[in-house]
């Protein structure tokens, strides 16, 4: 399915604007543009909602149609289960994280027992885990990792443009990943000129108007998976504020509204 993270959002969700978007406002809005696919990320209030307002959730998100997924941050076992509590209250199939969490930075051995520790009550729940690329840790560790674990509920979560910055080629990151992939992140990227010409900067774009080989990775996917990719797609961005809260909610809105139609245009759902 074609999905929406609340990085899509990133800017009208935000406190930078007159008036944040709520969590029930983002599932309408992607309700509204016919996405079935909700991928709340990084979304640090969800880790405080009681009962009632898990319950209340996702009884907009049943209203709505809506499909949910889940987002953290660190393998703390404490936090992996909490979020996985969140993610049974919510029917969310998928808990995506990162090996690190701020000053938390495990190495791969107390990465693996960490995660050996929980997968058992992940596999019970039937919730994958999802670890994913980034530029903090490299992609043949990561895959290591998960091989190591052998969990049919460890997967890796595919995002090319977050591993540019470690050097790590986009195509060399898919085919490490490729049989783990079980959620991929589509971020266009692109790089540009700094002002006065000193350095680049690194953003996302629309998808199709970068650096993205969005068609070479869905291909690879779907012949992995038997000629159609079983993978959800994932729209996220990171578009640098513009200026103003008006110019950068409504790019923000542009952007999320020419991915979809381009992905739609790949004769997705």
């Amino acid at each position: 399915m074609i999905g929406l993270s609340t990085y899509a959002y990133f800017w009208r969700g935000s406190e930078h604007v007159p008036a944040p978007m709520s969590l029930a406002d983002m599932l309408r809005d992607t309700a509204a543009q016919g996405v079935r696919l909700f991928q709340i990320c990084d979304h640090a209030p969800l880790a405080d909602h009681d009962d009632e307002q898990l319950a209340a959730l996702r009884a907009l998100a049943d209203e709505l149609g809506l499909t949910l997924q889940l987002g953290t941050r660190g393998t703390d076992p404490a936090v992996l289960r909490s979020w996985l509590r969140l993610a049974v209250a919510l029917r969310a199939s998928l808990v995506r994280t990162m090996w690190t969490a701020g000053d938390d930075r495990p190495d791969a051995v107390e990465t693996e027992r960490r995660l050996r520790a929980v997968l058992p009550e992940y596999e019970e729940a039937g919730v994958t885990l999802g670890l994913e690329t980034y530029e903090q840790v490299g992609s043949a560790e990561l895959v290591a990792v998960v091989q190591a674990v052998g969990s049919p509920r460890l997967g890796i979560v595919l995002d090319p443009a977050n591993t540019v910055a470690a050097l790590e080629h986009p195509a060399d990151v898919t085919a490490r990943c490729l049989p783990f992939v079980v959620n991929w992140h589509v971020k266009d990227f692109a790089f540009s000129r700094q002002d006065g010409w000193v350095g680049f900067a690194l953003t996302s774009t629309p998808l199709g108007e970068g650096r993205l080989d969005h068609a070479g990775i869905r291909a690879a996917l779907a012949e992995r998976d038997g000629g159609t990719s079983g993978v959800d797609e994932v729209v996220e961005h990171w578009l640098p504020w513009q200026g103003d809260p008006e110019t950068t909610t409504r790019l923000e809105a542009e952007w999320t509204t020419k991915t979809i139609s381009e992905l739609r245009s790949k004769n997705h759902d």
